[in-house]
């Protein structure tokens, strides 16, 4: 039964008018300009962090399976990547390693190499984009054989020595150029320790970024087939990362963080986790982030590839729903899709 009232038609059945009285919600909708007009949440290309691989090499882009789109990038094509992120007015890229098996030890030792991936990479970046921005990944698991975001003594995982090496490695990294630091390990005390060596080696303009609130979740498969850690994984991070099934511990983990010195925040995953964004946002009024997962980002594909769902269109609501939450940015692998589409007044 249609219930609405059109003019030049019969009254219907049931009285409209009489339940609704005057307000039609539905007037604000029924164009195009005017839903503009009402929009409370506006997607742009300042909300939008472009996550990229990085491979030793020189002039290959090799594609990561698991993420349809998606590749791993010598330095030179890196830098060319970085080009085209800058033209597209995207504020920032965040550099993830694919380190050789053969560089991987128990302690991560590659992670203090100044000439490591990472850092090549943001040298060869800031040598010719100089004003982008560029924020590394703080976390051992890419140097690691065991997989691991810290050091081992048997299965378990040492706090404050890893927290340790990560201060050394935050250091090769701003060293080399990173505007900002992004701690992804979940190991207590590491923003005021990173902080406080950042500020003692005089880079205190160096932002940090913190992983505040890190989920041990099963969004993360892709992105570790990107950064080589599936095969060399052993066990799993649910010692140091958060319980899916907890909330108001991302209220204190947050709460440590900008207590230590974190000038932004982030809740990884993303859109599982949108309460959570919401929740940090209302209540603390930082700069909070979201990271879209190798896993979201897999699922759209796949269903777009299938021909399932719109991709399009499931990608911008995707990435408008962290801004309905709260997030003032978005770390994703849409990124320079969005930003054309942008471009492009789509």
């Amino acid at each position: 039964m249609n219930f609405e009232h059109r003019p030049g038609r019969g009254k219907p059945a049931i009285d409209v008018d009489a339940i609704v009285g005057s307000r039609r919600l539905r007037r604000n909708r029924r164009t195009d300009w005017a839903r503009r007009l009402v929009r409370e949440n506006t997607l742009t290309v300042d909300d939008l962090i472009w996550p990229i691989f990085v491979v030793a090499g020189e002039n290959a882009r090799t594609p990561v399976a698991s993420m349809p789109g998606v590749e791993r990038l010598t330095v030179d094509q890196a830098v060319r990547d970085a080009e085209r992120a800058a033209k597209l007015g995207i504020p920032a890229i965040a550099i993830f390693p694919y380190t050789d098996p053969a560089l991987r030890d128990p302690v991560g030792s590659e992670a203090l190499n100044d000439d490591n991936l990472v850092c090549r990479a943001v040298r060869a970046i800031k040598a010719e984009v100089p004003n982008l921005g560029i924020i590394t990944d703080v976390a051992l698991d890419p140097f690691t054989s065991h997989g691991h975001d810290g050091l081992m003594d048997g299965d378990a995982i040492l706090n404050d020595e890893t927290v340790e090496q990560l201060v050394r490695a935050a250091l090769v990294q701003a060293e080399a150029g990173a505007d900002v630091i992004g701690p992804s390990d979940m190991m207590d005390g590491r923003v005021g320790a990173i902080r406080a060596g950042l500020d003692a080696a005089g880079f205190g303009h160096v932002q940090i970024m913190s992983y505040a609130v890190k989920y041990a979740s099963a969004f993360y498969g892709p992105f570790r087939d990107a950064v080589g850690t599936n095969k060399t994984l052993i066990g799993d991070k649910r010692t140091y990362q958060m319980d899916p099934a907890n909330t108001e511990e991302a209220l204190r983990e947050a709460e440590q963080d900008i207590a230590e010195g974190a000038d932004m925040i982030m809740v990884k995953p993303g859109m599982p986790y949108l309460d959570i964004v919401h929740r940090l946002k209302a209540t603390f009024g930082m700069p909070t982030y979201a990271y879209q997962v190798s896993g979201e980002y897999a699922m759209i594909m796949g269903a777009a590839e299938r021909g399932w769902i719109d991709g399009e269109r499931a990608m911008v609501e995707s990435l408008l729903a962290f801004k309905r939450a709260g997030a003032d940015g978005v770390l994703t692998y849409f990124a320079p899709a969005v930003a054309e589409r942008l471009k492009a007044g789509a």
